[in-house]
């Protein structure tokens, strides 16, 4: 079978079964595959990126897939749903204290990268210096996914997973514009008019994402849609808004879609246990479907060349450029060595390189195909490389945070006759909720404790009722107190029957 640039074949019903049959198939085999990965500690980017080249043309599906043009336009669509998906996820409360240094490590720290990387691109590989400068941005973005798929089990302090989840969220947009600029045709003059472009570029859409993400979640609050369901559809095409309306104003739309995503996390949305589900759903969805995708584009026969170029750049990368970067932009904020030693060796790159090394390609610059075959070789080594030793190296640094308590599970569901909110609260384990009694949550007048679930069994609680890990509550709210109420919840959660009273900040979410 062969896809290429260009050549269409008219597709029949027949055709459409065995498409989703293929579909179907590869689905499952990547769903289970991500067990895989977790139980290795491998980011699962590896295991679709193996599925595609098995299926390519060096493998056992014998696809010849070519279409660079249309790997781009999937991967961008793809990594407009990651975006979305990895706002939808973010905290306000542990960014917030790592936003400087997260925008300096994003702009700062991207600068110094491509320098150094395209420097070593230049005088060890003899790549001409537009395509050296091509790959230093190319890689010079990390991915959240592939870093927090193998720390995950491992509690970081909130300014480590705050700047790195921060970083990865905000470099992909100056990096895009970046890698866009170089590979267009024509010789880019004057550095800094191109920097000029970059900051007015992030600036409209960081605006812009702002603005959509609090209207977004300004509308979902106040109004009452007809079926839950509706309300994740609605938050994700929010954000595909937020996209859409950054690009066409000549934004950066990636800042705008994670940036409104990221606000409407942070809102306390209606269903929201429902929507970060379906939004994490989608968000697999699309990074498997778009690194098979990336793995049947890559000809592995047409790597042996490039594997030692790919070496030298990314030995240089990891070892020099990522952690001067991280040095340069963190020394101000004082950042202690053990977290900058965490974040030089945390510069995971997945999704967005592979994606941005198609650019190239489709601009036809010369030699584009080899910085493809680079990039993905270095992907795929020192993901290998950092991925497994990432827990190690916290452990080794001390830089495990096991005391930190469990966040509560919250779901609101609005009562638009009655003006009031049903909240829906899950106590997980490590939550100090535990050994609460029910009058101990104060909460605010027009807020009560209706029901609580307990080993599938359901009792209307006495005010002396004690709460257990594992319980949920279900909570009458009326609207003028319902945000009173979720920020006493989460309160308790976090610090006890006494909180306020020893100091836990009942406001911070």
């Amino acid at each position: 079978m062969r896809v290429s640039q260009g050549r269409i074949r008219p597709l029949t019903v027949h055709h459409l079964n065995q498409l989703l049959l293929v579909c179907s198939l590869v689905l499952l085999v990547a769903v289970a595959a991500v067990r895989i990965s977790s139980r290795s500690g491998l980011p699962s980017l590896l295991v679709y990126l193996g599925i595609g080249v098995a299926m390519g043309q060096d493998g056992i599906g014998d696809i010849h897939f070519d279409n660079a043009e249309l790997t781009q336009v999937i991967g961008y669509a793809a990594l407009v749903v990651i975006l979305a998906e990895g706002g939808l996820g973010t905290k306000w409360k542990e960014i917030k204290p790592a936003l400087p240094a997260a925008t300096a490590l994003a702009l700062a720290g991207v600068a110094v990268s491509v320098g150094v990387t395209a420097t070593a691109a230049h005088y060890l590989i003899g790549l001409e210096w537009r395509q050296a400068l091509i790959i230093g941005a190319v890689v010079s973005s990390t991915d959240a996914a592939a870093v927090f798929s193998v720390l995950r089990k491992i509690p970081l302090p909130s300014r480590v997973t705050g700047t790195l989840e921060a970083e990865s969220g905000f470099n992909d947009a100056p990096v895009v514009i970046l890698v866009v600029s170089l590979s267009t045709a024509g010789p880019v003059e004057h550095w800094y008019v191109l920097l000029g472009v970059i900051l007015l570029e992030l600036a409209i859409g960081a605006a812009i994402g702002l603005a959509v993400g609090w209207l977004g979640s300004w509308g979902l609050r106040h109004v009452a849609l007809p079926a839950s369901g509706l309300y994740p559809i609605a938050v994700m095409a929010i954000a595909v808004v937020a996209y859409a309306a950054g690009a066409l104003a000549h934004g950066s739309g990636f800042l705008a879609v994670y940036l409104a995503a990221m606000v409407m996390g942070n809102a306390r949305l209606p269903h929201w246990p429902a929507t970060r589900g379906f939004a994490d759903g989608l968000g697999w969805m699309a990074q498997i479907g778009m690194f098979v995708l990336l793995g049947l584009l890559v000809t592995p026969h047409e790597l042996g060349d490039d594997i030692v170029p790919a070496l030298v750049i990314g030995l240089v990368l990891t070892m020099v450029a990522r952690p001067l970067s991280v040095v340069v932009s963190l020394s101000p904020f004082r950042v202690p060595w053990q977290e900058q030693a965490l974040m030089s060796w945390a510069g995971l790159r997945g999704a967005v390189p592979i994606i941005l090394a198609t650019i190239p390609m489709v601009e036809g610059v010369e030699a584009s195909r080899r910085i493809f075959n680079i990039v993905f070789i270095l992907v795929v080594v020192y993901t290998l490389v950092q991925g497994p030793t990432l827990p190690w190296l916290a452990r080794t640094l001390r830089l495990g945070d096991g005391s930190e308590a469990a966040d509560l599970g919250i779901e609101s569901a609005p009562l638009e006759r009655l003006r009031g909110h049903l909240l829906s609260v899950a106590i997980p384990e490590g939550s100090k909720m535990h050994g609460v009694e029910v009058n101990e949550l104060r909460l605010p007048p027009g807020a009560a404790v209706t029901l609580v679930v307990r080993a599938s069994e359901s009792f209307v609680p006495l005010p002396t009722t004690v709460l257990q890990r594992g319980d949920e509550l279900l909570v009458v709210a009326t609207d003028p107190v319902r945000d009173a109420t979720e920020r006493r919840l989460r309160a308790v959660g976090r610090g006890g029957k006494l909180a306020g009273w020893l100091g836990t900040d009942e406001a911070s979410h």
